[in-house]
């Protein structure tokens, strides 16, 4: 089988986790591909999410390395078995890849922690709100790719609706609720919706008022996505030409830093609530 020309976000972590095993454990790839009686190329391609791996070898490889952490080693094997695609996969080739990358982050995460300027977080926006951003799209989107966009974006929503969706905390500035894109009717549907879907067990909304002045993280989007285990956390940082995809030890801890420290510049849920409502009303 050749290798995969783009493989998606959870296969080239899956790969990274593995490499960070065999580097801890002081071995090369020439080691580790000596272990299992394949080619080098085989475990960097591995590695690289290239190349596929089985459950068992996962194992075998985890075991070679002297990893201690078994519930490491236990969500890393069911990573590799799985087999199922996912719902974005119906958009590869129509959409960019890493719009599906978020998609599948997103779904696969046990926690998720989101933080915005200047935007509603995508798994709060209504189909309007989120037509009316693709509609300002520079250069100028085809109407079809449009409603590809909106689509996406709206069963990306959906992992907040399944029986065992993740918890969900969203810390969203002032300046956010009161952008107001599609117009003011659209805008009032769309905060009305922020506090319809903050009722939900296992969804935080905290919003940092302009009051609140200077604080860190200001001009990030920000999703930091939890997986089984905390060696397996991805943050997602957006941008004008894609998300950034990290999964460094390092830089997640000062995200995480990071996101508590944005925390503590909101309000509480129920002022924020509050604060929403009195917007809405505004309108």
């Amino acid at each position: 089988m050749p290798p995969r020309s783009n493989p998606t976000i959870r296969q080239r972590r899956l790969g990274a986790a593995l490499r960070q095993l065999r580097e801890q454990a002081g071995m090369s790839a020439s080691d580790a591909a000596a272990l299992l009686g394949v080619d080098r190329t085989r475990i960097s391609n591995t590695e690289a999410g290239r190349f596929g791996i089985s459950a068992s070898r996962v194992r075998t490889l985890a075991c070679n390395y002297r990893c201690p952490d078994s519930c490491l080693v236990n969500a890393l094997a069911d990573m590799a078995q799985e087999r199922t695609k996912g719902w974005w996969e119906e958009y590869r080739g129509s959409l960019p890849a890493s719009f599906l990358d978020v998609a599948e982050l997103e779904w696969h995460a046990v926690r998720l922690r989101n933080a915005l300027t200047s935007h509603i977080p995508g798994l709060l926006q209504t189909e309007d709100h989120a037509r009316a951003l693709f509609d300002m799209v520079i250069p100028e989107l085809p109407a079809e790719e449009v409603d590809l966009r909106v689509a996406h974006r709206t069963q990306r929503c959906q992992v907040l609706n399944r029986d065992d969706p993740p918890v969900y905390e969203a810390i969203i500035h002032e300046s956010a609720l009161r952008m107001q894109f599609g117009g003011r009717k659209v805008a009032r549907a769309q905060l009305m919706h922020l506090l319809e879907i903050g009722e939900r067990q296992g969804v935080t909304l905290k919003v940092i008022p302009f009051s609140a002045g200077g604080f860190p993280g200001a001009g990030q989007t920000i999703l930091y996505a939890c997986g089984p285990v905390g060696a397996l956390d991805t943050l997602s940082l957006d941008t004008s030409h894609g998300s950034v995809f990290i999964d460094s030890a390092m830089q997640l801890a000062n995200y995480r830093r990071l996101l508590d420290k944005m925390e503590g510049s909101a309000l509480d849920e129920c002022d924020s609530r509050k604060f929403i409502h009195a917007i809405a009303q505004r309108i």
